[in-house]
């Protein structure tokens, strides 16, 4: 899966694009599509075929155009990356939270990072330790910090514990969304993967010689078949929550 980085272009392009800042050009005809038009089509390319198919000769080609008009509306494709993030990152915002507690919010907060996911599986392949600089991408982290506002917690606990959700999220659902590639990249599901390969593996597996890994196998194995991630993320996201329930209680005076 190749990696992108945000935050890879011109500082000042990918700025003035995200905010809209950029002066118009008073030369030449009117414009025949906008910078949100780009991004929408270079959204849903890489929504279809993954953030690898996204190319400017791609975008121009799902526009009907060539690939060096593309260049008057976006510089390249690290500009044009940025916004796409934050276009969709504009989803998870929403007026309020319905929940009126911390965790309640939080589980809210996991679950509307989720379906961005799922929609937008090519997310994961974008690195963002240098962040989107975006008004919707800064609109999302000030909704979702939201959670915490009834606590009375220091403004880095409250970044650092979002940042574990959020982070926990990420890494649930790429595993969610590798499963799903690798059906679609091999014709085979998870259930005849493992109808496959069980019975090989029970030819040369000694459960002497592993007796912990082929209990414990075996009971999950027994419980949820090939797997359910559903599970796994609810009761992952269920333990972590559980670890910032003890972290504020000995905030708590």
């Amino acid at each position: 899966m190749t990696t992108e980085y945000s935050g890879a272009g011109d500082p000042r392009r990918s700025i003035e694009l995200l905010w809209g800042t950029a002066a118009p050009s008073r030369r030449g005809p009117k414009a025949k599509f906008s910078v949100g038009d780009v991004t929408a089509a270079a959204i849903a390319l890489a929504d279809a075929e993954g953030l690898a198919a996204v190319s400017m000769r791609r975008v121009a080609e799902q526009l009907g155009v060539t690939a060096m008009s593309l260049y008057t509306y976006v510089p390249s494709k690290a500009e044009l990356l940025d916004v796409m993030v934050d276009t969709v990152s504009a989803e998870a915002v929403r007026p309020a939270f319905t929940a009126t507690g911390w965790r309640e919010r939080l589980l809210e907060t996991a679950s509307q990072n989720w379906m961005l996911y799922r929609r937008h599986p090519w997310l994961l392949q974008v690195a963002t330790s240098r962040p989107v600089l975006g008004p919707n991408v800064i609109a999302k982290y000030d909704f979702e910090l939201r959670a915490f506002e009834s606590l009375e917690i220091p403004d880095v606990d409250a970044d650092q514990l979002l940042s574990l959700v959020l982070n926990y999220v990420a890494g649930a659902v790429r595993a969610v969304v590798q499963a799903d590639q690798a059906e679609q990249s091999t014709g085979m599901s998870e259930e005849q993967w493992w109808g496959a390969y069980a019975p090989l593996l029970g030819e040369v597996l000694d459960p002497a010689r592993f007796p912990t890994a082929a209990r414990v196998g075996q009971a999950a194995g027994e419980e949820y078949g090939a797997g359910d991630p559903a599970r796994a993320y609810e009761f992952g996201l269920s333990r972590v929550l559980d670890g910032i329930d003890v972290h504020l209680g000995r905030l708590r005076p």
